[in-house]
């Protein structure tokens, strides 16, 4: 079954959605476009939480965005994972469904971090073939989101501009661009974020 996602494309700056948001969002009116959906909070929820974010989707478009699918991994794709990531999408109907460009877990365990890759080609082979495999899963294309990086590998043959454009063609997905990650990564490894937008194919970026 494919997941469907909604047809409206989301517009303006939406807010995280968050349990203290929940009785404001539904006892006042308010003018946010949309709200961002921590979705590992609701994959095995079946009490409160969901109740109230689907409340909140009768009114206001959502995404889903996660952290739990470790794309840069070797360990195989938890499909238990994307199971419920499937349910929950059926369910809610987001715009988009988003994950980070890294990844959280090696051999059966997981880390509290989101680690970045080496850029190099065997990476993108690796990394895109898991992300068409999950979006395959799924139904729908995703979203990866650039890193926020502290440190470079010196295994690295391009930069990480060149990756992810690379990256979103190989495996036919979207781009997440984080203007905070970016100037992160961009301070803290030397370089023109001007290069990085300018590389980034605007028809990729969500």
């Amino acid at each position: 079954m494919t997941t469907h996602v909604s047809s409206a494309s989301i517009k303006g700056a939406g807010i995280g959605l968050r349990s203290a948001h929940y009785q404001d969002i539904l006892t006042h009116e308010h003018t946010i476009p949309w709200f961002e959906v921590l979705l590992d909070n609701y994959l095995t929820s079946q009490g409160l939480p969901l109740h109230y974010l689907e409340k909140v989707r009768q009114n206001y478009p959502v995404t889903l965005h996660g952290v739990g699918m470790s794309l840069g991994s070797t360990d195989p794709l938890d499909l238990e994972y994307l199971k419920n990531l499937k349910e929950l999408a059926q369910q809610i109907e987001p715009a988009y469904i988003s994950d980070h460009l890294s990844w959280i877990s090696v051999n059966g365990h997981y880390l509290n971090d989101l680690i970045p890759l080496p850029y190099t080609e065997a990476v993108i082979e690796h990394v895109a073939q898991r992300i068409l495999q999950a979006q395959e899963f799924l139904g729908c294309r995703i979203l990866i989101e650039n890193p926020s990086a502290y440190v470079s590998f010196t295994d690295s043959t391009m930069p990480e501009w060149v990756f992810i454009q690379q990256l979103l063609e190989k495996a036919d997905c979207y781009l997440l661009l984080d203007v905070n990650n970016l100037y992160v990564t961009a301070t803290n490894q030397g370089f023109d974020p001007l290069d990085y937008l300018n590389t980034i194919p605007a028809t990729r970026v969500k």
